[in-house]
This record gives C-alpha cells, sequence and structure tokens, in this order.
C-alpha cells in the first residue's frame, strides 16, 4: 500500500457521498465531489509516476475507481432524466465492457495497458460534460454524445495497444 494508491481508495469511498448528495437534490456539491474524484486521480497519477510507485494493483483499482464513478454519475443521471436513456446504455456498455475486460484478462496473466493520454482526454471531455449536464447548458446532450463517440474510439485503441502490448509479452495467441 502506497499513497497513490491510497487516494485510489480514497476516491471508491468518494463514491457514496456523490450519490447521497446527488439523491438529497444538491447537485452542485455532488458535482464538486466528481471534480474531487478526477483531482485525486490526478493526483495519485503523478505521485506514482513522481515517486516511482506504479504498482499492478494501481494499474487495475485506478481505472476501476474512475469507471465506477462514471456508472454512479451515469446512473444517477439517468435516474432523474437529465440524459437520454440511450446515451446512459452507450456509457454503460463502453465502461462494463473496459471493467469486466480489464478483470477477466488481469486475472489470467494478461498485462494491462496504463492510462495513456486518449484516456485520460477522454475523461476531460467526460467531466466537462458533467458540467455542462449538471449546470443545464443548452448543448449538453449533443456534447455528450460527442464524448461518448470519442470515448468508443479510445476504447478501440486500448484493445489494440492490449493486444499489442500481450503479443510483445508472450502472454497473448492469437490462434
Amino acid at each position: 500500500m502506497n499513497l497513490p494508491n491510497l487516494l485510489t481508495l480514497c476516491r471508491f469511498a468518494l463514491i457514496p457521498i456523490y450519490v447521497v448528495l446527488f439523491s438529497t437534490n444538491q447537485l452542485k456539491t455532488a458535482f464538486l465531489i466528481v471534480v474531487l474524484a478526477g483531482a485525486t486521480d490526478i493526483l495519485d497519477g503523478y505521485l506514482a509516476r513522481k515517486r516511482g510507485q506504479i504498482t499492478q494493483v494501481g494499474v487495475m483499482l485506478d481505472p476501476l475507481a474512475d469507471k465506477c464513478m462514471m456508472l454512479a454519475v451515469i446512473i444517477s443521471l439517468l435516474a432523474s432524466a437529465m440524459i437520454p436513456w440511450q446515451a446512459a446504455v452507450a456509457m454503460f456498455i463502453r465502461d462494463a465492457g473496459m471493467i469486466a475486460g480489464s478483470a477477466f484478462f488481469h486475472f489470467r496473466g494478461k498485462r494491462t495497458v496504463p492510462a495513456n493520454s486518449m484516456g485520460k482526454l477522454t475523461t476531460v471531455l467526460y467531466y466537462f460534460a458533467f458540467l455542462f449536464i449538471f449546470f443545464d447548458f443548452s448543448f449538453a446532450v449533443p456534447y455528450l454524445w460527442f464524448v461518448i463517440g470519442v470515448s468508443f474510439v479510445t476504447s478501440i485503441i486500448y484493445i489494440v495497444l492490449f493486444l499489442s502490448l500481450n503479443r510483445e509479452a508472450g502472454t497473448f495467441d492469437s490462434r
């Protein structure tokens, strides 16, 4: 256990806080919790790299914490009719697929792909989409659809990188 991994665990703890705030209609404060989770994500990544504390557990837990927060936000926005169900389904399929795929291959000894600039860009774009939705900007939902498209492109890039990484390491047989 190191500080970056502890910060990642704190992000898991922020999820129920977000849910309570959102469900009691404290939307701006709930959004601030999402931003706080994003800030701890940036901080834990920075500290892990700077201190040489990148661990396989952190590589797996960090995106899981992000995806769990994203799923909580998606479900809450859907339940409150702030986003269309089709957008929620698209985001859910993408995030659930990333979680399931990462866990499936991790527990089979495959190497996982650490976050890259495309993944980070996608996360930032989602945060802007949430900002626009929480603060009721007129273009929020069209912008969200744009971000969903970017997220699927990012997923394809991750899959290609995953296959390449594991072929090089000899942990993936393409047959």
